[in-house]
């Protein structure tokens, strides 16, 4: 088991959903990947879901607010990366050009946090962990395995997060791989003429079998958007969406 333990700054440390039916989706992830719901009462009527695989944290959820819904926000995964402090994240991203949506606040004592949108607009949070690390399971069947992003522009966006996190880039004509510490931990793709997405943050499961993972996914009332496809000598990938609409990777190494 891949346990996390401790945090290291500029690692995707939680993702969340936020959804416009929690039962759906709660229904649909316990389902797929065998999760177990955790569901705790933040006040005002909200409540918040940590799915767990085994004990152990391996994502977030919430029911969109009724405003959010009026703006069209629509479902989807925000990917969180591990900072020191938060508030000095905040300022050296918005001194690149960066917009914040959520100025830093606390979120009990859980920890400290801020949602902010890059300037090519995809949407993404930083998080300084107090008593919540994020994930505390991780590059196991059925938890998070990387994080995508799907930009306009590579080059800016390249440029932004290496002056952000201190993340390092490999670049291929396709594919840029982010590495931290020497460590693949996610890529940025170009978003293809004709792609209706906007930029965002995509999160991908490891999965044994994405086909049937995929089937799954299908029959729980999901939908493909990209069916089950190799990449010679990386491994097997499939992009979805669930019943709701937010989208996620599932993935197989070939090695």
């Amino acid at each position: 088991m891949a346990e996390v333990n401790a945090v290291t700054p500029g690692t995707f440390c939680w993702i969340e959903l936020a959804t416009s039916d929690r039962n759906g989706a709660k229904n649909f992830y316990t389902s797929v990947f065998g999760w177990d719901a955790n569901e705790n009462d933040m006040g005002g009527g909200m409540i918040y879901t940590i799915f767990r695989k085994s004990g152990r944290d391996v994502a977030g959820m919430y029911a969109l607010m009724p405003e959010q819904q009026e703006q069209g926000v629509p479902p989807n995964w925000l990917s969180y990366v591990a900072a020191t402090s938060v508030d000095d994240a905040v300022a050296k991203a918005q001194s690149l050009g960066a917009t914040v949506h959520a100025p830093p606040f606390d979120v009990n004592d859980l920890g400290r946090m801020s949602v902010l949108q890059d300037p090519q607009r995809a949407v993404f949070a930083v998080w300084q962990a107090k008593a919540h690390l994020g994930v505390t399971v991780r590059d196991e069947v059925n938890t998070l395995c990387w994080n995508e992003l799907a930009t306009n522009d590579a080059n800016a966006s390249r440029d932004f997060y290496a002056q952000l996190f201190g993340w390092t880039m490999k670049v291929s004509p396709e594919y840029t791989e982010i590495h931290l510490d020497g460590k693949g931990i996610g890529g940025i793709r170009t978003i293809n003429p004709g792609e209706q997405a906007p930029p965002n943050w995509m999160p991908y499961f490891l999965v044994d079998d994405v086909d049937a993972t995929a089937e799954k996914v299908q029959s729980s009332g999901g939908r493909v958007y990209m069916p089950p496809t190799d990449m010679a000598g990386v491994g097997r990938f499939a992009v979805l969406a669930d019943p709701q609409g937010a989208v996620f990777a599932l993935y197989k190494s070939a090695h």
